[in-house]
């Protein structure tokens, strides 16, 4: 079965825009557990321009599926995951200055750092997924630091999505063949939608999780949170 882990950094970027608590980030991690979602995702920063440190630990006692946090593997990260122990860390290579992710790891270049910091994670008993690009080489570099699991970064399949969604796909299914055959678990997320999620879950062989933040959100301005999440789960 197909996971759906709603990132709600979206819900933290309104609540910060003001100041105090509304919108309430815990309760809206224990709306989207109880209107079907199959984890709860968060991104934290070092601005804290939305989730904050303080989120962090807060969320943990209140998650009842999967926590999945993300982020880029600095000192400081590093230890906040270690004390929160959460289900899943996904590391992305984007540092403090990105304004969301935008690249895959190079798991060649960057495969002996990758590889200590996964080791660190996994001593600890927390499953790893690294975000990567939909390339053959990324994916076999990806084995060799040890990660369990993928994320493929699937920007470039929403932009070719509406042009030619056939070849827009077709680097993430090779991609996740050869995942597969390696034996890595398969995440994926950057701009899934409405629009194009069913396609690409129909398509990628063996996807594990996918995890959706801005386009979901967005939805649920319009259709409300409880009905955009099960939208997300039946494309699933």
């Amino acid at each position: 079965m197909k996971k759906l882990s709603v990132n709600i950094n979206k819900i933290a970027t309104i609540r910060n825009a003001r100041g105090g608590n509304t919108p309430n980030v815990l309760e809206a991690a224990i709306n989207c557990q109880k209107f079907g979602a199959d984890g709860i995702t968060i991104h934290p920063r070092t601005d804290e321009r939305h989730i904050t440190k303080k989120d962090v630990y807060d969320i943990k006692p209140i998650i009842n599926t999967e926590y999945n946090i993300e982020g880029y593997p600095s000192e400081d990260f590093i230890k906040m995951v270690l004390e929160i122990e959460p289900d899943q860390v996904t590391l992305v290579p984007d540092g403090p200055n990105v304004l969301t992710s935008c690249a895959g790891w190079d798991t060649i270049k960057f495969q002996d750092y990758l590889r200590e910091v996964i080791s660190i994670f996994k001593e600890a008993g927390i499953r790893t997924s690294i975000f990567v690009n939909p390339r053959l080489d990324m994916i076999q570099g990806a084995i060799n630091c040890g990660t369990d699991r993928i994320e493929l970064y699937t920007e470039d399949y929403a932009l070719g999505y509406n042009k030619n969604k056939e070849k827009a796909i077709a680097p993430y299914i090779e991609s996740a063949k050869k995942a597969t055959e390696l034996g890595l678990g398969i995440n994926a997320g950057h701009d899934l939608s409405l629009e194009n999620l069913a396609y690409f879950a129909k398509e990628i062989p063996n996807l594990d999780e996918v995890s959706i933040g801005h386009a979901l959100i967005s939805d649920a301005l319009y259709l409300g949170l409880e009905n955009a999440i099960q939208m997300y789960k039946r494309l699933l």
